[in-house]
């Protein structure tokens, strides 16, 4: 076997393809054993892939947007999506049935403070036809300090990837009333990405065939088979909110077949960013991306 380093920028079901590689055997089958980490909050997964520690890190496209706006070389490419929509929830202290985005405006949010998911949820509400200068942002740090100050009661609503929405329903501490990725629409929401020369290695080829073969797996599988296989990723997580959450994700669409970055997904991500994330130039497909080792653009 040899050793394959992973690192996530975040660790959520959302990006339960990656987890099942590991989980599922499919690393394994080819050969690969898998070790993996998540980067420190406020440090990019790219560092990782400069200093060598991983071969391949969880991460975003616009990761390579600011080195490319100086017209710096990014020296890795992102060769494979993740999501091709927002997979993040608004949870309110209530149900609400007859939830409206305008119902945001004057409320306090705990958001991110800065990044995709910040960029990607401003975009949601121009599409929804609100202002977000008129939400009262609440920034408190990284994911387990917006949990927590949600179940401390210091908002209205929370902005959060499963499952940690789904255990604040089970907790009787929230409640669901909107997702973040429709109202965005298909994207280049999340990708692989790594360097030249291991995207020209073998390795990269044998986990490309690994992650085809999940991907069919996680649109083919049954949420409860899924979630049995990574209920030790979450511990703190109950094993029917983490089948919830993975059978909802299925549902969104976000996990599509294909593993290739799609142009058009490229395209869509740098209109949300040109309007929400201060982009004011575009860039070339292969400015950014590569297509996946071993595979065509079909792939």
């Amino acid at each position: 076997m040899e050793n394959i380093n992973i690192q996530f920028t975040l660790f959520s079901a959302f990006y339960s393809p990656l987890i099942a590689t590991m989980s599922g055997g499919f690393l394994q089958k080819q050969g690969l054993d898998p070790h993996w980490s998540v980067s420190a909050p406020g440090t990019s997964a790219i560092a990782a892939l400069n200093d060598g520690s991983a071969h391949l890190v969880q991460t975003a496209l616009s990761q390579s947007f600011t080195p490319l706006s100086k017209g710096e070389e990014p020296g890795y490419r992102h060769f494979a999506q993740v999501n091709e929509m927002d997979g993040f929830f608004l949870t309110a202290r209530e149900p609400d049935p007859d939830f409206s985005w305008s119902k945001l405006e004057g409320a306090r949010v705990i958001l991110f403070g800065g990044g995709q998911p910040l960029v990607m949820f401003k975009f949601a509400c121009h599409k929804a036809g609100i202002d977000y200068e008129k939400i009262e942002a609440v920034h408190v740090g990284g994911a387990a300090d917006m949990d927590k100050a949600f179940r401390d009661g210091q908002a209205d609503y929370v902005q959060q990837q499963g499952p940690f929405p789904q255990q604040l329903e089970a907790d009787g501490v929230g409640h669901i009333v909107a997702q973040v990725g429709p109202k965005v629409g298909p994207c280049a929401f999340s990708s692989f990405a790594a360097k030249p020369e291991w995207l020209a290695s073998d390795m990269a080829e044998a986990f490309i065939r690994a992650y085809v073969e999940t991907r069919h797996y996680m649109n083919e599988a049954a949420a409860e088979e899924i979630a049995a296989g990574q209920e030790s990723y979450f511990p703190a997580i109950d094993p029917q909110v983490l089948t919830t959450c993975i059978a909802t994700y299925q549902k969104l669409g976000n996990w599509t077949p294909h593993v290739a970055i799609t142009p058009e997904a490229f395209e869509a991500t740098m209109d949300i960013y040109q309007f929400a994330g201060g982009l004011e130039q575009r860039f070339d497909y292969l400015q950014a991306c590569a297509l996946p080792p071993g595979l065509d653009a079909t792939g």
